[in-house]
């Protein structure tokens, strides 16, 4: 459960990335289709093999409805503000799942309540910007809530698919959001250089395995504590834009990133 569930962080952190900075040269809707297609194409062939079950397509479905306003808005959010302060926001997605494992009989340890609210409480220091505002623009945190909001919503959705079939339910997901993206994409006439595209289907293939690592880790573990261990992608984020990017990390940014990283340990107990 702990190995899938902190892939899924790396993963997710990295797509997010590479998601952000696509975005701010092309569309984002261009970005989240192309990426959404090639993820639902890649995990088409392998349930050739692994088979489906139909019990997992209807909360894949949702997952795909919820996923598809969520990751729209979160590259936006990622183009119009900074990278280092939107991923943060966003990573408090992870509250919605938390909450709705407790409401329905997940029971932490002593240790693992310490090591959650360690983990959120990280996250949330690592989103605050110089002078207060946790982002460049309004714009940017709306999306980013609206973004948190649907991100948790569908992992909820997910974990439900996963009960059944982990790989049938995200392909679910990505066989609705994908036609969905492409509406948008039509509708606002979106365009991208195909040189482009790669960049894109990569985002794609490292955000659709980093769900199906997050759904096959809610089949052995609560989903309140692998909710936390996989929001903790922001700190792979945070981090590959302070290496390559050369954002700037204030003291209390910093501190949030070591405090999110004191969590793991504690909520793996």
């Amino acid at each position: 459960m702990i190995g899938a569930a902190l892939l899924a962080s790396l993963l997710w952190g990295t797509a997010d990335f590479l998601g952000g900075q696509a975005s701010r040269k092309h569309p984002a809707a261009m970005v989240a289709f192309i990426g959404q297609a090639i993820g639902f194409v890649a995990l088409a062939l392998v349930l050739v093999f692994h088979g489906v079950d139909a019990k997992a397509i209807v909360p894949g479905i949702v997952t795909g409805l919820l996923g598809a306003v969520a990751v729209l808005c979160f590259y936006r959010a990622l183009a119009v503000g900074t990278m280092s302060i939107i991923a943060p926001i966003v990573a408090t997605s992870a509250t919605v799942p938390v909450l709705w494992g407790v409401l329905h009989g997940e029971r932490p340890g002593t240790l693992q309540w310490i090591g959650i609210v360690a983990a959120l409480a990280g996250v949330i220091l690592a989103s605050n910007e110089p002078g207060g505002k946790p982002a460049n623009s309004k714009l940017a945190l709306k999306l980013a809530v609206v973004a948190a909001l649907g991100i948790g919503l569908s992992l909820v959705s997910l974990d439900r698919a996963a009960e059944h079939d982990a790989l049938t339910g995200v392909a679910a997901a990505r066989a609705v959001a994908a036609p969905i993206l492409l509406g948008v994409v039509l509708y606002q006439r979106a365009k991208a250089p195909v040189s482009a595209w790669p960049t894109f289907a990569l985002v794609g293939l490292l955000d659709t395995a980093a769900n199906s690592a997050f759904a096959v880790a809610t089949t052995s573990g609560l989903l309140s504590l692998v909710a936390v261990l996989g929001g903790l992608f922001p700190i792979v984020t945070v981090a590959l834009a302070y290496f390559l990017l050369h954002e700037r990390l204030q003291p209390i940014q910093r501190a949030g990133v070591l405090l999110a990283l004191a969590g793991i340990p504690l909520i793996s107990t």
